[in-house]
């Protein structure tokens, strides 16, 4: 059963190329909700096409935040955060429930109550889901005390990596600044528990695991303060199809294939819209909202973003997903 004509139109266009077991659809919009539709439509229906209306999903997001209940525009990027931290409570719920009838009484009682109990975000037992095999890696964060040379390393989780972007940058550069070593000096001093004092310091960024889902968020809203207020940033950053991650704490290469974009449409961070594109069986679909359209491979590289700081493409790469080659670690 198809619905609506993009869907005919879509099916027209794979002809029998169209993927068995494969679901196409678009998402309706129930007002500014393309940040949401933008993300969940990485996902699978019943059908082949169509257009389905997510409004018992966008309700229970507009319950469980408040950052979501206002019709202004909203932000993918949070917005998925948000979506991935909350599946974690659910799953780590569903699981406590299963190994404990204690801790299901316990957590049916804190059901409104706050997600960590326990106080501070920590967790008494780090339960391993879908969501962490998937989309988490580990980052250390060095610091060499450049009196002594100790080095003091802690490590920290991440679902996403927030990158500062340079105008005609690519996202390989961007990875560089962000393993980039920095100095600490003057007012930034470490301090160092081996000389128990203040001392000048180097510290890096590195990833020491890196996720089977590598999540890319690109900084394009940025805080001017003699404009008092955000600004988008249009830069062009190129985003390749197939990535090597270099920057690695054992320095092996990690590849990944690009296989979905989240891209920001409009002028300015607080108007605008969201579109997503998505490579399926070596097709790739261009979704906004409830239209689903087949696009060439070729057509990515529009989204990298503009030269000039006003240009009439405003159409540009914000969240991007690259899936790991050469099996999971």
């Amino acid at each position: 059963m198809v619905m609506g004509a993009a869907g005919s139109k879509l099916e027209k266009a794979l002809g029998d190329q169209f993927p068995e077991g494969e679901r196409y659809f678009g998402l309706e919009n129930f007002g500014n909700t393309c940040y949401c539709n933008s993300v969940l439509q990485i996902s699978s229906q019943k059908k082949k096409t169509g257009v389905i209306a997510p409004k018992r999903f966008v309700q229970r997001v507009k319950k469980q935040n408040e950052l979501f209940r206002s019709y202004m525009h909203q932000d993918a990027h949070e917005f998925l955060n948000f979506l991935l931290n909350e599946l974690v409570d659910i799953l780590e719920k569903e699981n406590a429930a299963k190994t404990s009838p204690e801790i299901s009484l316990s957590s049916e009682k804190i059901a409104n109550g706050p997600s960590h109990p326990q106080g501070n975000g920590v967790r008494k037992e780090t339960v391993s889901t879908w969501v962490h095999k998937c989309f988490q890696g580990i980052l250390t964060n060095e610091t060499r005390c450049l009196w002594c040379e100790t080095v003091t390393a802690r490590d920290e989780t991440f679902f996403d990596l927030s990158l500062d972007i340079d105008q005609n940058s690519s996202i390989t550069s961007c990875l560089k600044n962000f393993s980039s070593t920095e100095t600490l000096n003057a007012e930034d001093k470490f301090f160092c528990d081996k000389c128990c004092s203040l001392q000048e310091a180097q510290k890096r960024m590195k990833i020491k695991k890196p996720p089977n889902i590598l999540v890319i968020h690109l900084k394009r809203f940025k805080y001017i303060e003699q404009l008092g207020r955000y600004k988008k940033l249009s830069y062009r950053v190129v985003f390749p199809l197939e990535l090597k991650l270099s920057n690695t704490i054992d320095n092996a290469d990690s590849e990944y294939s690009l296989f979905a974009v989240v891209v920001h449409v409009g002028s300015g961070p607080n108007h605008g819209h969201y579109v997503s594109l998505v490579k399926s069986h070596n097709h790739w679909l261009f979704f906004d909202d409830e239209n689903v359209e087949m696009i060439d491979e070729s057509m990515i590289q529009t989204f990298f973003g503009s030269t000039q700081e006003y240009s009439s493409n405003t159409d540009h790469g914000y969240i991007l997903f690259y899936e790991r080659l050469g099996g999971r670690s």
